[in-house]
């Protein structure tokens, strides 16, 4: 009778921890910014293929990875955001509690399943003055294990990050117009690259804007990319 083959938990967990990350590593980075009424969401992306997505009134989503799994995941916060307004009230529909569902969601797959989801995501929601409970912005970022954690002024998924928060860090300000902002994005993703600007056509940009009546959520055209970026 043969041995059936042993591994241990921790070197499992870490054969999965490098898999997920090389799935992750092999898609473009995503920065979420604010700016001076709401956040903006910046990808390289000449795929036609969107990685960002509205999820409900004030809150956005956008994800790197296997594109199958983090559209998936966005699908999720759809339908899970429709329920809880539909059942309580829209305006208890928060993306804090969106981000905890896919942290949960994303973590339960990283323990039990052999393969992890190869995917990392940010949920952002725009704030609105006027609305209690809601008067902030927010962004979240979960990891391909789960892990959560919640951060300010801006966000970076994917690629990578680190030299992008550096640059961020250095050139970030607050109250930015949209412009600036978007330059900025454009600039830090470009930075990561080593090349030259990247080109506007070549780029996903989504914002959720407060001053907008209805919908906050609203994607950039081509065209309009180009006027703004030069």
């Amino acid at each position: 009778m043969s041995v059936p083959f042993y591994v241990s938990p921790e070197q499992l967990m870490q054969d999965k921890a490098e898999y997920a990350k090389k799935g992750i590593a092999r898609g473009k980075s995503i920065v979420a910014l604010e700016f001076d009424q709401g956040i903006a969401l910046v990808a390289e992306n000449p795929s036609s293929l969107s990685k960002i997505g509205e999820v409900y009134d004030r809150i956005a989503f956008a994800g790197v990875g296997k594109f199958s799994e983090f559209d998936q995941l966005r699908k999720i916060g759809v339908r899970y955001a429709d329920v809880k307004g539909y059942a309580y009230s829209r305006e208890d529909v928060r993306a804090k509690a969106l981000a905890n569902a896919y942290s949960q969601t994303i973590g339960d797959v990283f323990t039990r399943e052999m393969k992890p989801l190869e995917v990392e995501v940010v949920v952002v929601e725009v704030g609105e003055p006027e609305l209690a409970g809601h008067e902030t912005n927010a962004m979240y970022r979960v990891l391909f294990d789960g892990s959560i954690s919640d951060h300010s002024g801006y966000c970076v998924i994917g690629g990578t990050v680190e030299s992008l928060e550096a640059y961020l860090q250095s050139n970030f300000r607050d109250d930015m117009p949209l412009g600036d902002a978007l330059r900025l994005g454009r600039d830090a993703l470009s930075s990561a690259n080593g090349g030259g600007p990247i080109a506007s056509e070549n780029l996903e940009v989504c914002t959720l804007d407060r001053s907008r009546d209805g919908r906050k959520f609203r994607r950039a055209s081509a065209d309009e990319l180009s006027s703004i970026l030069g």
